[in-house]
């Protein structure tokens, strides 16, 4: 008989996930650890191979992690959408300025479960330069924003803070000295983060390649040129370092959204909102 997979666990995966940290995702869930690592255990004996790397800094994911996250991701979607959606049918249009390390994670397939849902509505999603996102806001032109917390145009309604985390590309020796990093180009907290946290363990190191781009940067990891500094959710299959001492660790990311102040009584930016702040 088959098994299905509890929202429940997938909670809390997903939850584990995005904090990088047992402790945080368990305050967040208002569980305690012990709980929510039975939990993590329970879903990983369903799956029949372990989904995390457990360690004093924090968790990160294995291979078969990688594998569940995007279903766990899309499932804990759908299932909030089907409860607050079924029955309504949105028109309109939304437009969604965004940071790009989010629009090539797991947001595209959430906006992308809405439109199905609601076929005769519009939604957008732009990636502009901070000044240009904050003029396309002021005139209404963008009617969300979620960016890093500095870069919001307007008083953030929610903040979240997620964790950046060293990926590693094939072949690259994390004891090198100097140590070969791949950056996002100046100014970026991205890279000011991995910078800080290198001098910081006092670990000499040489720009290897630089790019405006998160495809720049994730193709020069993928192509083994160095260690880069990524969300959690852009790491892709190898990239995570099993042994998380290897490096110094990262600061969180704190992100924001602001909502255009004419947009308070749209029910369709209300369900993009929802959809936005679900998945992040």
């Amino acid at each position: 008989m088959a098994q299905d997979l509890p929202t429940s666990l997938l909670r809390s995966f997903v939850t584990a996930v995005r904090f990088g940290s047992i402790s945080r995702a368990a305050a967040t869930l208002g569980v305690t650890q012990p709980a929510l690592s039975q939990q993590l255990r329970k879903l990983e004996r369903i799956i029949g191979r372990p989904l995390l790397y457990r360690s004093p800094s924090g968790v990160l994911l294995t291979r078969a992690g990688e594998e569940l996250l995007p279903y766990a991701e899309r499932i804990l979607s759908l299932s909030a959408q089907a409860l607050t959606e079924t029955g309504r049918t949105l028109t309109g249009r939304c437009t969604v300025g965004i940071l790009e390390d989010l629009v090539v994670s797991q947001l595209p397939q959430a906006l992308a479960d809405l439109a199905r849902m609601h076929p005769d509505a519009i939604l957008e999603v732009l990636i502009l330069s901070t000044a240009a996102m904050r003029e396309a806001y002021d005139q209404n032109r963008v009617q969300l924003v979620l960016d890093e917390l500095q870069d919001v145009p307007a008083a953030p309604r929610w903040t979240v803070r997620r964790p950046l985390i060293w990926a590693v590309g094939p072949g690259v020796d994390v004891s090198a000295d100097p140590l070969p990093v791949v950056l996002f180009s100046d100014p970026c907290f991205f890279r000011t983060s991995a910078l800080q946290a290198l001098a910081g363990a006092d670990r000499r190191w040489r720009i290897a390649f630089e790019s405006n781009s998160l495809a720049g940067v994730l193709g020069a990891t993928r192509a083994g040129l160095g260690v880069a500094a990524l969300m959690s959710a852009n790491l892709e299959p190898g990239m995570a370092i099993p042994d998380t001492e290897a490096l110094p660790t990262l600061p969180d990311v704190e992100l924001g959204l602001a909502r255009h102040p004419r947009t308070e009584d749209d029910p369709l930016i209300d369900a993009v909102e929802t959809a936005l702040r679900r998945m992040i």
